[in-house]
């Protein structure tokens, strides 16, 4: 194959000395298995696992128990061979340098037979001196080691102590000794999750050829002082200079909006060179902010950097540049024993409302830009306003983080250590700080980022005894611990970035951790820092269950998937809950049981004799409850913002265990694979509504709070409402005085005896009657309508099956249900199959007899389609 050079930001008239160029070693590739035995095409970016599929050598790797059938890919080693022409004469060339973005994971690269390289990190970026070994013809080979085979290797050599856990759970059909790979760690494995531990060349892959100097990493960070009350911004590029000679010239700062075109002679010896740019921005310049989704916009500014230097040479980087401050306060809270946690973006204290991201497949040449942007879409849709990128998943690819930026996404940044002891022997710390200085240089310059993590769990993992370790190892592990997290890559982290807090895991008790010696005896003390909350077998439907905690960066409650999305991996004998498909998707020891025991406490199971209708129904019901608990445990967060009990709350952040799936299973998610929304994510879109009336009971008497993340006072007033589940017919309503409801507070509206509420209404008791509520300003609706439950709906009286009808007209791309009701009905579902799309609402509970809901497709479709598609669930249908 004949490559062409391509010239990197070469002025007109340069000659061939001064330029600069890059030749793409993208696209195709050979690969072949240890024997030979396979041998095929494979795209580059891209994984063994896609080429295999993509050449049908393998079925959907997603399909069924094919996790399993398949596990001989990742046990074999593989080879990638890229055979190559260039057009010159390389050796005209002071330097060259074979450059992969990210190679997944341990292998050996050879050029023309000769090795000039080992990789054994996923998350860094490699770069080899090819200089005297390029050319005219060439062949690049990628001898990949097994990474299963490679970690049980160098577990075994860690003959010292035992750094645990060996293995996942059995019921994960997972691969051991993940933490002794620099690799995606649920790769492996996880509670929810397949394993899959790919080979690859993941990322971009280059040739890159100069005389002079190269521009390697080009970052800026933004900077606000306070005193001067003035923004500046930090530009530093840095570069690697091949010339003996000194490399003079001019860089060039350009902001046309801001009114910035600075320009500050630079020199560069010979080496790797840094530049460091300081601009001023004039105060009388006025600087709008970024801010997150639904706290103002997401301003940027166009930047242009230009450096012209001796010779002709000249580099030009572009950028949107975003100003924005950031602080985590931990302080003293009146009346409280502990400290703050909470985020001020530009100096306002800001609720995180959202979600924990993870990796959107197992194969990431699969997950699009299209992909991308639905997934991160839906967030914002969801009146969320942060993510937290999970550390057993990967450090995101550029397009994610930029599309983070532009929708106002705060980012909870972890660094790639989850739920496990990690080894600190030399050549893996080594490793670890590339992959660390890496990672900071390239997302630094993104404001959506607002902390870095440490890790997941890994402090509660050691100081809470999760592995059984010998008491007379833990001084060890503990210094394994600080060794890495601390005297390594928090090291890193504030070297090159001083302007965003860092964690030292997740959960933690910040501030108290830190002056505890990095780890606490309890690191989730509700008085600090953040928790991780799960209960699966307490009444979820029982305020009092959740921790009124500062922070909580994880909860939540499984589900199972929609019946169309399971229906493309698996086969008829596989539809039901009893079957061993369901029990091999399971990844959480006994997940399937207590589903089905939340579900138990407050609604009946399915009983159809159809077994069809019966799993639908119970797929149905799973998503019932877990947008029910999860709805119930982030209203207690949110109306725990302003209020101290017992010397706990002022919680400021709820981040929901999880966004979306990596597969077609039963997961925390509120996305399912591929995009589709639960009904938990339409419950978000309305408990993370900027403002909220929040109905709960305690001693009997009904409380509703309101809960504002507004940016101003409205004047408002609150709406109660009595219905009866047996009649479509208002019981009672009461309507408060017009009151004052304060930005970015929670205050108690209402309160009174149920009892007392109930003896206004006629013929209402507990069960036969449920409550709504919302807030208004003059007629207009303001908030989500919101309901309480005043019994378990299994002890409903008056509940009937409704008959749910749908007319559907199209409104140019937007498609209009207009629906009618024979009957109350609570958790009315619609679903429109594999049609991909979402609706304005969904998952409602329908009081009156008609309803307008709009549905958004994410591809053409027709009404037609969407009217052969369309069934409608509520709950009495499943009795």
């Amino acid at each position: 194959m004949l490559l062409r050079l391509l010239l990197l930001l070469a002025p007109c008239g340069a000659g061939f000395a001064t330029e600069v160029v890059s030749i793409s070693l993208r696209g195709n590739w050979k690969i072949h298995n240890g024997n030979g035995s396979l041998q095929l095409p494979a795209a580059v970016p891209g994984c063994v696992h896609s080429a295999l599929f993509n050449k049908r050598i393998i079925k959907d790797p997603y399909y069924r128990f094919n996790n399993l059938d398949y596990r001989w890919i990742a046990l074999d080693n593989w080879t990638y061979i890229k055979k190559f022409k260039l057009h010159s004469d390389m050796s005209e060339w002071n330097k060259v340098n074979l450059v992969f973005e990210g190679i997944d994971t341990v292998a050996v690269v050879l050029l023309n037979s000769v090795p000039i390289g080992k990789t054994d990190n996923m998350f860094r970026r490699y770069s080899f001196d090819i200089t005297h070994m390029v050319k005219a013809m060439n062949i690049i080979e990628v001898r990949f080691q097994s990474p299963v085979i490679y970690a049980n290797q160098r577990s075994e050599r860690h003959t010292a102590y035992w750094v645990p856990p060996n293995c996942p759970p059995p019921v994960q059909d997972g691969e051991c000794h993940v933490n002794f790979i620099r690799k995606m760690q649920c790769s492996f494995g996880w509670d929810w999750g397949p394993s899959f531990p790919t080979q690859g060349i993941w990322k971009d892959v280059r040739i890159e050829a100069y005389n002079i100097c190269h521009l390697n990493y080009f970052m800026f960070t933004p900077i606000y002082d306070n005193y001067m009350e003035t923004w500046n911004l930090k530009i530093e590029s840095s570069f690697d200079v091949v010339s003996s000679k000194l490399v003079s010239g001019e860089a060039i700062v350009a902001i046309p909006e801001l009114n910035i075109q600075q320009r500050n002679n630079i020199e560069l010896r010979h080496g790797e060179r840094t530049v460091k740019l300081f601009v001023k921005i004039d105060k009388a310049v006025i600087v709008e902010t970024w801010w997150p989704h639904g706290h103002g916009n997401q301003t940027g500014y166009d930047m242009t950097v230009t450096f012209e230097l001796d010779g002709g040479l000249r580099f030009e980087k572009s950028a949107k540049v975003y100003f924005r401050t950031v602080e985590l306060v931990e302080e003293p809270i009146q009346n409280s024993p502990g400290l703050s946690f909470y985020f001020k973006i530009n100096g306002l204290p800001i609720f995180l409302k959202g979600s924990n991201w993870i990796p959107a497949d197992s194969f990431q040449d699969r997950v699009t830009s299209d992909m991308l942007r639905l997934l991160l879409q839906s967030v914002v849709d969801a009146n969320m306003n942060a993510l937290r990128v999970w550390g057993g998943g990967i450090y995101e690819q550029d397009e994610f983080y930029e599309l983070c930026d532009e929708l106002g996404i705060m980012i909870w940044q972890d660094f790639m250590f989850a739920c496990a002891l990690y080894p600190t022997d030399e050549d893996f710390m080594d490793s670890v700080r590339e992959e660390v200085t890496h990672q900071v240089r390239r997302l630094k310059s993104h404001p959506s980022i607002i902390t870095w993590s440490g890790n997941n769990e890994n402090e509660a993992a050691l100081m809470m005894g999760w592995y059984d370790t010998k008491p007379g190892y833990l001084h060890t592990y503990i210094k394994d611990y600080v060794t890495l997290y601390v005297k390594n890559i928090r090291t890193i982290v504030l070297e090159g970035d001083q302007t965003r807090p860092f964690i030292i895991s997740s959960p933690t008790n910040g501030a108290k951790t830190t002056a505890e010696g990095w780890l606490s005896p309890n690191p989730y003390d509700l008085n600090y820092g953040d928790v991780h909350f799960y209960d699966y077998m307490s009444d979820c439907w029982n305020w009092r269950t959740f921790p009124k905690a500062r922070f909580v960066s994880e909860y939540g409650y499984q589900s199972w998937p929609s019946f169309s999305t399971l229906e493309k991996v698996s086969s008829e004998e596989d539809w039901s809950y009893e079957s061993s498909f369901a029990l091999h998707r399971q990844h959480l020891i006994n997940g399937n049981s207590e589903m089905l025991q939340q579900i138990e406490l407050h609604f009946k199971l399915p009983n159809s004799a159809d077994q069809l209708r019966r799993f639908k129904d119970t797929l149905y019901l799973t998503q019932v409850m877990q947008a029910q608990c999860v709805k119930t445990e982030t209203e207690f967060y949110r109306r725990s913002r302003n209020e101290i009990v017992d010397g706990k709350g002022h919680t400021m952040g709820a981040l929901y265990w999880q966004l979306n799936d990596i597969w077609q299973a039963p997961s925390w998610s509120s996305l399912e694979y591929g995009g589709k929304w639960k009904m938990l994510h339409y419950f978000a879109r309305r408990f993370f509504a900027p403002l909220l009336p929040v109905g709960f009971e305690d001693k009997d008497v009904l409380f509703i709070y309101g809960v504002s993340d507004l940016p101003s006072d409205h004047q408002m007033m609150l709406t109660v409402r009595v219905h009866t589940w047996s009649s479509l017919e208002l019981i009672c309503s009461e309507l408060t005085n017009p009151f004052v409801m304060k930005a970015g507070e929670s205050v108690v509206l209402y309160s009174k005896p149920v009892p007392e509420l109930l003896k206004g209404c006629p013929g209402c008791t507990r069960q036969s009657c449920v409550v709504s509520f919302y807030l208004s300003t003059d007629g207009e609706l303001l908030s989500p309508i919101s309901y309480h439950f005043l019994s378990s709906l299994k002890n409903a009286k008056g509940l009937h099956k409704a008959n749910i009808t749908a007319t559907i007209s199209q409104q140019g791309n937007t498609f209009v249900f207009d629906l009618k009701t024979s009957a109350v009905a609570p958790f009315v579902w619609l679903d429109v199959g594999s049609i991909p799309g979402r609706f304005s609402d969904n998952g409602f509970l329908m009081t009156e007899k008609t309803r307008t809901v709009f549905f958004y497709p994410w591809k053409p479709t027709s009404k037609s389609e969407l009217e052969q598609s369309f069934h409608v669930t509520s709950l009495a249908d499943t009795y």
